[in-house]
């Protein structure tokens, strides 16, 4: 890695402090994010588990970048405490852990629960509703759950992943039908939910160690709970999602080498 590096560090009660929450930004901010509340829509949150794009207009992250590495999995039980954020300014309306109630949509984690169980306090900060989207179940509990585990796969043969997820558009189909916003018009239902991993053997100097043959998994899928299970087939390119979005995912890579890897579209194993 180009910052703190994890794998540094015995596994033996890591507490979340000592982890550098720039490591969860190695790729680059695709927002140009600032943690000034004038910027209400596009508000970087640095926690030590991941980073960060809070936008309030719409309640959900615009994206979250994280890396999964071994140092990051352990033992940890799931926290299940959902709860607002009270790192947000104090004057911002806060979502809470009852914002979805009954509305036929998950609490989706976007850096699931999985990837921080190391230690309590981990995977607690993953259930905080900054980190939360209006997920249609089917497209959270199994397209996504099977390339959130298809994530740690990769990781526990061997590599580290870099990863970016976030949400676009207006109006998703959970278990209760079509909706275009919850609690009262202050959380945004997306349309589309994306996400990219950037793969890498275990190393060091993570950055510098990106090459034009890296592999780099992009994808789109709709918030809808007709989705397909079979993540495989919503594969993308990083610069499909660039246009839908916006963003800049590669902006910490040379020009050339972000331009070869952002138009591949993976063809890899999918389990």
């Amino acid at each position: 890695m180009c910052f703190s590096s994890c794998k540094d560090y015995e596994l033996t009660a890591i507490p979340a402090k000592d982890f550098n929450p720039k490591e969860h930004l190695l790729l680059g901010n695709p927002s140009n994010a600032t943690a000034e509340p004038e910027n209400a829509n596009n508000y970087l949150l640095l926690k030590p588990e991941y980073a960060l794009s809070y936008n309030r207009e719409r309640g959900t992250p615009n994206w979250v970048s994280w890396h999964v590495s071994k140092a990051w999995l352990g033992t940890a039980a799931r926290q299940d405490n959902f709860r607002e954020d009270s790192s947000l300014p104090v004057d911002w309306y806060k979502v809470t852990a009852m914002s979805y109630t009954g509305s036929g949509f998950d609490r989706g984690h976007n850096c699931p629960s999985a990837d921080r169980s190391f230690s309590d306090e981990n995977n607690a900060a993953t259930f905080l509703m900054t980190n939360m989207i209006p997920q249609a179940p089917v497209n959270n509990q199994e397209t996504w759950a099977n390339l959130e585990d298809y994530t740690r796969y990769l990781v526990q043969a061997g590599n580290e992943v870099y990863v970016m997820m976030g949400s676009y558009g207006k109006g998703g189909t959970g278990s209760n039908g079509s909706k275009q916003t919850l609690d009262g018009g202050r959380v945004t239902v997306p349309k589309r939910i994306w996400k990219v991993l950037l793969v890498l053997p275990e190393g060091k100097d993570d950055l510098n160690r990106i090459k034009s043959n890296t592999r780099v998994i992009a994808v789109n899928t709709p918030n809808s709970n007709s989705v397909r299970s079979d993540w495989g087939s919503y594969r993308t390119s990083v610069d499909e999602i660039e246009k839908a979005t916006g963003y800049n995912l590669f902006s910490a890579l040379p020009n050339q080498l972000q331009a070869t890897l952002e138009a591949q579209v993976d063809k890899g194993a999918t389990h």
